[in-house]
C-alpha cells in the first residue's frame, strides 16, 4: 500500500504540471521529503504533510478524499520490527535492491540514529542514505537510461582493463588489510544501527576477485581504499565496477545503482557542488545522457538525483591539497553511497583537517606486495632462456633472466636487493620493470642490482620511470590496418616522443593546482592568452579576405587592384573584431569557454525535453550574436571608408567622410548585428542531443564535433548570407530619409551578404568552436613551434595504445600521477626557460 500512495501522489503532480521543487516551494515540504513520498521509501507518512502537499497541488475533494483513503491503507500495512545486528548472521547481500543494500524489511519508522563518530562542530547530520529505488517507481525513460548507462560503462571499462593487459599473463595480487581505526567511522554507525545497538565490525576481508562481495557485505555502501602510490587504487575500481555490474546483471537488477568511476581530482568544492560536478562529468563523457528527462532537467540530473548512480571517486589525494578538507566535508555533507580511493597520508591529513573521516564508511587499506608475488609473476612475462647462459652448460632446466634477481631480491642479503625489493612492492613499478625488462630485447634486469648505477632507492624508481617511454616507443614496423592500409603517421623516434608527452605533462600544471585530464580541446591551453588572441584573429583575418577576394572576383566589377586592397583591409579588420570579442571571451572563460557541444544538428524537431526553453535560449544566443555581429559590422564600415580614402585619395577628415562612415556603422552594426543574432539564435531549433551510439571517447568526440561543426557552417553560411542580403534591403530602407540617401543596392548586397555568410560563418567556427580552436592552436600553431606532432590526436591515440596514456570517458591521462609528474619535470629542466610552477601554500586547516 505504500507504493500506491507515492504512485497516487506522483499522478497528481504531474497532473497539476510542478516540479518537485514547485511542490517544496508552495507546501513548505523539503524535496528530500517529497522525493521519498513519490518514491515509496518513506513509512512515516504524517497526514499534516500530505495535506500540505494536497493545498500546494491545489486538490478538489475527490482527489483528497482519494489521497486520505490510500494514506489510511498505508498506515495499516506496517512492517516488523528489525533484529539487533548482533543477534544474527549479515544476511546475504542481493544485488537487487542496490548496493550496500540488503534485503531486510525496514525497522520501526523512526528517524536513523545520528553518527556517533567525529564531526565538526556545529555540523548538522546529513540524513540517512534512502534504499535503492524500487524497479517499478523508477520511470521508464530513467531505467532506459541507466541501462544504456551500465552498457556502455562496462564496454569501457572492459576495454580498459584489456589496454593495461592486466589479465596478462594474470592480474597481479591486490590484497588489503582494514584501514586504521582513526580513518574509517565507528562500526555501528557503518552498519547503521539506531541507539543502544551494538556492533561488530563488518568484514571486510577478501582479495581483487572479491572486491564487489567485500563491497555488498557494508550496510552504509560507503567504503574508503587507501594505499601507496601506484599500489594498484585505480585496478581496484575497475574491477569493482565491472564485478558490481555482473552482480547486478546475474540478479537481474535493471534499477539498481550503476557504478561509474570519476577521477576526483578535477573536483573544486569551494565553486563546484558535487552533485553538479557528477553531472557535469556524465554529461562530457556520456553526452547522449543531455537528453531532456522528466520537466526538462537532463537525464544526468535525473539519474543523479535519483540515486541511480553509484559515484567510485578515483583520486582523492590528487585534489589540491588546501581544498581536500573541504571536500571531505562535502562529502559528509551527502548520505549517498560511494567508493573512496586515495592514498593514506593525503587521506588521514585531510581527516585531521576536517575532524571527521568518511562518515558511515567501512576503510581498507592496500598491502604490499611479497617476493613469493614477485617470483610468480615477473618470470612467465619474460622469455625462457636455457639454463647454460648462467653458467651450468646447458644441462639444467629452462629459465628466465628474473630468476638471478629474485633470488637476491628473496635473500636481501645485499643493499642492491634489498633496495629492489622495497621498489617492487607496487603493481606500478613492477609493470614499468615488466615492460623494461621482459618486454624490450637485449635488456638484462641484472643491472637492477647495480650499486654504482642505482644507489637507493629513489633513483631505481627514476630509472624505471624513465626508461619507460623509450621502451614502449621502440621502433617497430609498422602493421597494417584491417584494409591494408599503412598508419597515417609514422611512429616517432623515443626522443620526440618523450619531448611532445613532457609538454603535454607540462601543459596539465597550473598555478593554482595541478590537473590530470587531458582533453584535446583544451590543448591550446598550453599557448599563452595573447598568442592564442593573435592566432585567431590571423585565422578570422585570413578567412574574411580569402572570402572577399574569390567573391569579388565574381560577384562585382571591381579591378583587381582595388579588390586586393579591399579584401586586404577588409580581413584584418574583421579578424580585430573577432580578435576583440574572443579575447574577451576567453578571459571570462579562462580558456575553457569553448567546450565540445554535445548536441547534433538536424532537421527534426526534437521529442524530448531539450527544447522545452526555446524562448531563453533563444534569447542568449540572439544577445550574443547582435554582440559580435555588430562589432562585426562596424569593423567593416571602418575598413570600407579606408578602402575609398587609399583609392580616391579623399582625405580621412573631411567631414563628409566622417558623416559616412559614422551612418555606414550605424548601418552595418545594425546589419551584421540583426542577422547574427536572429541566425544564431534560430540555430537552437535545430539543436538535438547527441546519439547514444556516440560513446564519448576522445577520437570520437573530437570526430562527432568535427561533424557538427561542419553542419554548423552549412547552415550558417547561406542563413547569414540571406539574413545580411536582405536584412540589409531592410534596414536600408526604414532609414532612407532619416539617415540621407542610403545605397543598397541587389549586386551590393549580394556581394557583402555573401563575405560576410562564407567568411563570418568561417571565422565562428574557428575562433568559437572547440574543434575551431584544435584546429588553429593544436593542428597548426603548436607544431609550428615543435611542442606537437603535426597529427596530435593519432599521437594521443597511439600513447594510448601503448599504454603510456589510458582513457576516462572523453579524456586522456597519464597511466599514473608519477609518471606524468617525472615527464613534466623532465621537459622543464630540459628546457631553461619554463619557470617551475608556484603554487599557493598549503592550508592545514578547512577554509
Amino acid at each position: 500500500m505504500t507504493d500506491d500512495l507515492g504512485t497516487l501522489l506522483r499522478a497528481l503532480r504531474d497532473g497539476a504540471d510542478l516540479t518537485q521543487e514547485q511542490v517544496a516551494e508552495r507546501s513548505g515540504v523539503s524535496v528530500r521529503t517529497i522525493r521519498r513520498l513519490e518514491s515509496g521509501r518513506s513509512t512515516n507518512h504524517r497526514m499534516g504533510t500530505v495535506s500540505l502537499l494536497a493545498d500546494a497541488l491545489d486538490l478538489g475533494a475527490e482527489d483528497r478524499r482519494r489521497l486520505a483513503d490510500t494514506l489510511a491503507g498505508a498506515r495499516r500495512g506496517g512492517t516488523e520490527p528489525r533484529p539487533a545486528a548482533d543477534s544474527q548472521p549479515d544476511p546475504a547481500p542481493d544485488p537487487s535492491s542496490g548496493p550496500g543494500r540488503t534485503p531486510v524489511p525496514d525497522p520501526d519508522p523512526r528517524p536513523a540514529a545520528p553518527v556517533a563518530g567525529p564531526r565538526r562542530a556545529g555540523q548538522d547530520p546529513p540524513e540517512p542514505a534512502p534504499a535503492a529505488p524500487a524497479p517499478h517507481s523508477v520511470h521508464d525513460a530513467l531505467a532506459g537510461a541507466a541501462a544504456e548507462l551500465a552498457t556502455e560503462v562496462r564496454r569501457r571499462w572492459r576495454r580498459e582493463e584489456a589496454q593495461r593487459r592486466v589479465h596478462d599473463p594474470f592480474p597481479l595480487p591486490v590484497r588489503w588489510k582494514p584501514a586504521p581505526a582513526g580513518l574509517t567511522d565507528r562500526a555501528e554507525n557503518v552498519r547503521r544501527l539506531g541507539p543502544g545497538e551494538t556492533a561488530r565490525a563488518v568484514d571486510l576481508d577478501g582479495d581483487l576477485r572479491s572486491v564487489a562481495e567485500v563491497y555488498l557485505r557494508i550496510p552504509s555502501g560507503r567504503l574508503v581504499v587507501l594505499g601507496r602510490a601506484g599500489s594498484g587504487k585505480s585496478i581496484l575500481a575497475i574491477r569493482f565496477t565491472l564485478d558490481l555490474l555482473e552482480a547486478q546483471a546475474r540478479a537481474r537488477a535493471p534499477h539498481g545503482r550503476v557504478p561509474v568511476i570519476f577521477s576526483i581530482g578535477s573536483w573544486d568544492p569551494s565553486t563546484t557542488a558535487l552533485r553538479d560536478w557528477l553531472i557535469g562529468r556524465l554529461l562530457r563523457d556520456h553526452p547522449h545522457l543531455a537528453r531532456g528527462g522528466s520537466r526538462g532537467a537532463t537525464l544526468a540530473a535525473a539519474l543523479v538525483d535519483a540515486d541511480l548512480v553509484l559515484p567510485v571517486l578515483d583520486g582523492f589525494d590528487e585534489i589540491a591539497e588546501g581544498l581536500r578538507p573541504a571536500a571531505l566535508d562535502a562529502l559528509n555533507a551527502t548520505s549517498s553511497p560511494l567508493v573512496l580511493t586515495s592514498r593514506r597520508d593525503e587521506y588521514a591529513e585531510a581527516v585531521r583537517a576536517a575532524h571527521a573521516p568518511l562518515v558511515w564508511a567501512g576503510g581498507v587499506e592496500l598491502t604490499d606486495l611479497t617476493a613469493d608475488d614477485l617470483a610468480g609473476y615477473l618470470p612467465r612475462t619474460a622469455r625462457a632462456v636455457p639454463s647454460d647462459e648462467h653458467g651450468d652448460g646447458g644441462c639444467g632446466a629452462a629459465g628466465t633472466p628474473w630468476d638471478p634477481v629474485l633470488a637476491e631480491v628473496r635473500a636481501r642479503h645485499t643493499p642492491a636487493g634489498a633496495a629492489l625489493a622495497t621498489v617492487l612492492t607496487t603493481p606500478l613499478m613492477v609493470i614499468l620493470a615488466r615492460t623494461l625488462y621482459s618486454e624490450t630485447p637485449g635488456r638484462d634486469p641484472a643491472e637492477l642490482l647495480d650499486t654504482g648505477r642505482f644507489p637507493s632507492v629513489r633513483s631505481l624508481e627514476q630509472h624505471l620511470l624513465a626508461g619507460f617511454v623509450p621502451a614502449v616507443y621502440r621502433r617497430r614496423a609498422p602493421e597494417r590496418d584491417a584494409v591494408g592500409r599503412r598508419p597515417k603517421a609514422p611512429c616517432p623516434d623515443p626522443a620526440r616522443a618523450e619531448r611532445w608527452l613532457g609538454h603535454l605533462a607540462h601543459h596539465l600544471v597550473r598555478s593554482d593546482r595541478e590537473r590530470h585530464d587531458l582533453a584535446w580541446w583544451q590543448l591550446g591551453g598550453s599557448v599563452s592568452r595573447p598568442t592564442r588572441t593573435l592566432a585567431v584573429v590571423l585565422a578570422t583575418a585570413l578567412s574574411i579576405t580569402l572570402a572577399d577576394w574569390l567573391l569579388g572576383l565574381l560577384l562585382t566589377p571591381l579591378g583587381i587592384g582595388e579588390l586586393l586592397v579591399q579584401g586586404s583591409l577588409m580581413g584584418p579588420v574583421a579578424g580585430l573584431a573577432f580578435g576583440s570579442v574572443y579575447a574577451m571571451a576567453d578571459g571570462a572563460g579562462d580558456g575553457s569557454a569553448f567546450e565540445p557541444a554535445r548536441v547534433r544538428l538536424t532537421l527534426r524537431a526534437p521529442r524530448d525535453g531539450l527544447g522545452r526553453r526555446p524562448l531563453r535560449t533563444f534569447a542568449v544566443r540572439f544577445g550574443q550574436g547582435l554582440f559580435g555581429g555588430a562589432v562585426m559590422g562596424v569593423g567593416c564600415a571602418c575598413a570600407l571608408t579606408l578602402q575609398r580614402a587609399l583609392v580616391s585619395g579623399t582625405p580621412l577628415t573631411d567631414p563628409r567622410v566622417v558623416e559616412g562612415t559614422l551612418i555606414d556603422m550605424l548601418v552595418f552594426g545594425l546589419v551584421f548585428g540583426a542577422a547574427a543574432g536572429l541566425v544564431f539564435g534560430l540555430m537552437a531549433a535545430l539543436e538535438a542531443p547527441v546519439d547514444v551510439t556516440a560513446a564519448a571517447t576522445p577520437v570520437s568526440l573530437l570526430s562527432s564535433n568535427r561533424a557538427t561543426v561542419r553542419r554548423q557552417f552549412l547552415i550558417l553560411a547561406p542563413a547569414l548570407t540571406l539574413a545580411i542580403a536582405l536584412g540589409g534591403h531592410l534596414v536600408v530602407r526604414l532609414l532612407q530619409g532619416t539617415m540621407g540617401r542610403l545605397n543598397w543596392g541587389l549586386q551590393d548586397g549580394l556581394f557583402i551578404g555573401t563575405v560576410g555568410g562564407l567568411g563570418g560563418a568561417a571565422s565562428y567556427v574557428l575562433a568559437f568552436t572547440a574543434w575551431g580552436q584544435w584546429l588553429v592552436l593544436s593542428r597548426v600553431w603548436l607544431p609550428l613551434t615543435g611542442r606537437l606532432p603535426w597529427d596530435p590526436a593519432a599521437f594521443l591515440d597511439d600513447a594510448y595504445h601503448r599504454g603510456v596514456l589510458r582513457q576516462t570517458g572523453a579524456v586522456y591521462q597519464f597511466r599514473h600521477v608519477r609518471l606524468q609528474h617525472h615527464l613534466g619535470s623532465t621537459f622543464r629542466r630540459r628546457h631553461p626557460a619554463f619557470a617551475p610552477a608556484a603554487f599557493p601554500p598549503p592550508r592545514t586547516g578547512a577554509p
